[in-house]
């Protein structure tokens, strides 16, 4: 029976962190750099723990002000040591809570410019070490990683728009983002279905993220697939 993925981002401050843990397979979760703290951290990785669900580091540019979607330009070693700083910030708050990060993803601006940016790209994979990675179809962070020996997962977005090339509409324009829970557990079906993805996420700092998940999920198991996660 044909496997999937299901993700979202958590310890955000923003979402129903309990409610999507009850739902998801992996929890993507926030370091500190653009949003969350040690005590949010904790609190999602010993629920994580307790249910089974693998920890990811959401690694992000350090800009809690933009929510970590400003655009900006961080040189190659201090983006290295920000990634290294929050891997090891999170792994260390999961360790005590009976797990540890298992894979690594980009937030925000830092997930759409490892698309195509190679120095950027190869400043996440240096920073995070040997972890497998989570990104883009097609993209150069998993191209690189996979040139280097790295488990790469590819995901996709269901709740997102794609452009012509298979890459996200940016948020700022019309249509960018799917609200309605349906059409996102449809589209997260013909995903799974592709046999393109390892994983599909659905955005936790939507208003209606626990109940597009539980829809998602729902209509991925109807469809005869088994939750698991890539981890």
């Amino acid at each position: 029976m044909h496997t999937i993925d299901l993700n979202a981002d958590l310890g955000e401050g923003v979402t129903d962190d309990l409610g999507l843990l009850a739902v998801v397979t992996s929890a993507n979760v926030a370091c500190g750099y653009h949003a969350g703290d040690q005590s949010i951290m904790r609190a999602v990785c010993y629920e994580a723990a307790a249910r089974g669900v693998a920890v990811g580091a959401q690694v992000s540019y350090d800009d809690r002000e933009g929510f970590g979607r400003r655009h900006l330009d961080v040189d190659f070693e201090t983006l290295v040591d920000q990634v290294a700083h929050q891997v090891a910030l999170l792994d260390e708050v999961a360790r005590a809570c009976g797990t540890a990060v298992s894979y690594v993803k980009p937030h925000g601006a830092l997930y759409n410019r490892v698309v195509h940016d190679e120095e950027q790209a190869t400043a996440v994979l240096t920073g995070s070490g040997e972890l497998p990675v989570l990104g883009l179809p097609g993209s150069v962070f998993l191209g690189l990683a996979a040139g280097l020996g790295r488990v790469a997962h590819p995901e996709g977005f269901p709740d997102r728009a794609y452009t012509p090339e298979g890459r996200l509409v940016p948020r700022d324009q019309p249509g960018a983002v799917h609200h309605e829970p349906s059409v996102i557990a449809s589209r997260a079906v013909d995903m799974a279905r592709s046999g393109a993805v390892a994983s599909v996420c659905v955005h936790g700092d939507s208003p209606a993220a626990v109940r597009s998940a539980t829809e998602v999920r729902r209509a991925l198991e109807t469809a005869g697939l088994t939750l698991r996660s890539f981890a």
